[in-house]
């Protein structure tokens, strides 16, 4: 079973933009799926030419909250045009930006685009919930735990309607 162990953090500035290997547009929705106490996360996400179809179980499988399954599979890149066309609420624009972190690691950071234009976050995958990771000087506060910066939250929250909406 395939396990998702990820940390998210805001950033502090951009000088990590010249530490950058690669970097990939994505444009990507959700379908949130419930039955009875389980929740997950389906995905359909194009990444350059090609696309996936994701399932992701919420937070907390086995203790941690930033465990849970995931499950990704290829699919093709029409069915994915036409499931994000016909299926799919809000989608989800970022360009992510890959900065090696040593140790087999990699930062993945998020530059979002459209409606949530202005975010910034940082993403690494630890090989277990224990592991440490290298916190480079422009990694700012760490958000793993708050779930308004999953891209699933702001699919239907975006990042430029957050000070309206805490006003009201």
């Amino acid at each position: 079973m395939a396990k998702e162990i990820e940390r998210k953090f805001l950033l502090k500035d951009d000088s990590w933009k010249k530490e950058v290997t690669f970097s990939s547009f994505f444009c990507q929705a959700y379908i949130p799926i419930r039955s009875g106490e389980k929740f997950c996360t389906q995905r359909v996400r194009i990444a350059g030419e090609k696309a996936f179809l994701t399932l992701k179980s919420n937070r907390g499988t086995d203790g941690e909250s930033f465990t849970r399954n995931e499950f990704e599979y290829s699919i093709p890149l029409e069915d994915a045009r036409v499931i994000l066309k016909d299926f799919c609420g809000n989608t989800v624009e970022k360009t992510r930006h890959i900065v090696p972190a040593g140790n087999m690691l990699r930062w993945e950071i998020d530059e979002f685009s459209g409606e949530n234009a202005g975010l910034v976050v940082a993403e690494i995958e630890l090989p277990a919930s224990q592991s440490s990771f290298p916190i480079p000087a422009w990694l700012g506060e760490e958000v793993t735990h708050d779930h308004k910066y999953s891209n699933s939250f702001l699919a239907e929250h975006p990042y430029r309607k957050w000070e309206k909406d805490e006003k009201n």
